[in-house]
C-alpha cells in the first residue's frame, strides 16, 4: 500500500512565504520551506507542497510545524535541460512548540532503477549514489537519489537493478558549483541519507 511504502515526518520552522504551485481539479497547491535542525546543528531546508484545503490561512513564515507526508519527485524543465526536483508532499500540518524534538524521518520501500554509483571521497570515505523508484497509486512512482555511507555503501555496491530496499533517512546538502573559471554559485541537492538499508525479499512478503 501507498502508505508503507513513502512516509515522512518532518518538523521545523516555516521559512519562505507560501507560492502558489499549481491546480487539481479546482484543488490549489502552494510551495514553501522549512527549516530542521539535525542533532549535529546542521540546518537541513526542505522545499514543501501543500493544499490550500490544509492551510486554512493559519500558517505564517517562523511558525514551528509538524509535518506528515510523502517524499514526491517530478521533473522541472528549465532552458532546455531537465532537472529532478523532490519536494515533501503534506498530507498532515499541525503548528508545534518550540521545545519539541525536531523530526527529520523518512520511510521508503521501492525498487533500484540504475546501477548503483561506488566511489570513495579523497578523505577515503565510502559511499554508494542509489536511485530509488518509489511505486504509488494510479500507476506513479516518485525517482528518489539516496546516498549511502560506509557499510552501507558497500552493500549498495552489490546490489543489482529492480532490488528491493527499504531505507530509512533525510537530509538536504549544500554544494558550490562552478559556473565559470573565477564564479562559483551555492546551490542545495536534496537527497536521502540512508541511515538504515534492509533488502526486501519474496519471502519477506508472505
Amino acid at each position: 500500500m501507498e502508505t508503507t511504502t513513502n512516509s515522512a515526518v518532518i518538523s521545523g520552522k516555516i521559512t519562505s512565504d507560501f507560492h502558489f504551485s499549481h491546480e487539481v481539479y479546482g484543488e490549489r497547491f502552494y510551495n514553501f520551506d522549512i527549516e530542521c535542525p539535525r542533532l549535529s546543528g546542521v540546518i537541513d531546508s526542505l522545499p514543501v507542497t501543500i493544499s490550500d484545503r490544509l492551510l486554512g490561512g493559519g500558517f505564517l513564515i517562523g511558525d514551528n510545524i509538524k509535518i506528515q507526508g510523502q517524499i514526491r519527485s517530478y521533473n522541472s524543465y528549465c532552458e532546455g535541460k531537465t532537472k529532478l526536483i523532490l519536494t515533501l508532499f503534506a498530507r498532515e500540518i499541525q503548528l508545534c512548540n518550540n521545545s519539541e524534538d525536531a523530526i527529520n524521518s523518512i520511510e521508503l520501500n521501492g525498487f533500484i532503477c540504475k546501477p548503483c554509483v561506488y566511489r570513495t571521497t579523497p578523505f577515503g570515505r565510502q559511499i554508494a549514489d542509489i536511485l530509488l523508484a518509489v511505486n504509488r497509486s494510479y500507476n506513479k512512482s516518485d525517482y528518489i537519489p539516496c546516498i549511502c555511507w560506509g557499510r552501507n555503501a558497500i552493500f549498495a555496491s552489490s546490489l543489482d537493478i529492480g532490488c528491493n530496499i527499504k531505507i530509512e533517512g533525510m537530509q538536504s546538502r549544500i554544494y558550490q558549483k562552478k559556473i565559470s573559471e573565477t564564479e562559483t554559485i551555492e546551490k542545495t541537492a536534496y537527497e536521502i541519507s540512508v541511515s538504515k538499508l534492509d533488502m526486501i525479499r519474496e519471502t519477506d512478503i508472505f
